[in-house]
């Protein structure tokens, strides 16, 4: 501000000279004012000199002023990217969190309602069982289920049919070890459904799978429903 003021201290007094200079040319003879009218030239010069420097100096100031506007927009901008940027991890973090949290939870739960294995004696083999009996806890074993859930299967078919091949239900018309509705439906095992033992255990076992996980989730379901 100091500069500027300076050149228009010196332009002011320039015109003032040139002033001066104009009305004492009144007073001159012809030589004199000749002499004076190359001095107002020169005087006239010199302010516009000043003028045109004050002039490229203010244009130099303003460019520096948009300068300096611009580099402010411009960080402006970069810490608003950079803002945007850490809320939008922040987002993704919680979304994850809330995700991994609900997976915790629909885990816990399906753990609370998965069903326990039966609690009472395990046996050792199915050794210890005979007739149909064995033969359903050696083909459960066959069908990939533990030991530990033919006890359920046991006490499930035994209220259904009492392990008889044979049993027939004549209000609903279920027929065989696992009760089947209607029978027939064991022939997708194999044609001698009505006979062979086997293949009605395999028919029931498939059918528990498919339904219950295991022999221990039907049995629950049947404690809970009366049938399964």
């Amino acid at each position: 501000m100091s500069r500027l003021w300076s050149r228009f201290g010196a332009r002011t007094a320039a015109v003032a000279l040139l002033s001066v200079g104009v009305a004492g040319g009144f007073y001159l003879g012809e030589d004199r004012q000749t002499q004076q009218q190359g001095l107002t030239a020169q005087v006239g010069q010199q302010v516009d000199v000043a003028e045109y420097a004050y002039q490229r100096d203010r244009q130099a100031d303003h460019r520096l002023n948009s300068a300096k506007q611009r580099a402010a927009e411009y960080q402006a901008k970069l810490r608003a990217a950079e803002a945007a940027k850490e809320a939008a991890q922040r987002a993704k973090e919680a979304e994850a969190a809330a995700a991994s949290r609900k997976k915790e939870r629909e885990a816990a739960a399906k753990a609370a309602t998965t069903t326990k294995p039966f609690d009472g004696p395990i046996p050792a083999s199915c050794e210890e069982y005979s007739g149909n009996r064995r033969t359903g806890c050696a083909i459960m074993l066959d069908e990939g289920f533990k030991i530990d859930q033919f006890p359920c299967l046991d006490k499930l078919w035994t209220r259904e049919s009492g392990w008889n091949h044979k049993a027939y239900n004549a209000s609903s018309g279920a027929y065989g070890i696992p009760q089947a509705l209607p029978g027939s439906k064991m022939g997708s095992v194999a044609d001698d459904w009505k006979t062979n033992p086997a293949t009605q255990i395999k028919w029931g076992l498939g059918y528990i799978e498919g339904r219950y996980d295991d022999p221990c989730g039907a049995w629950q379901h049947s404690e809970s429903s009366g049938w399964y």
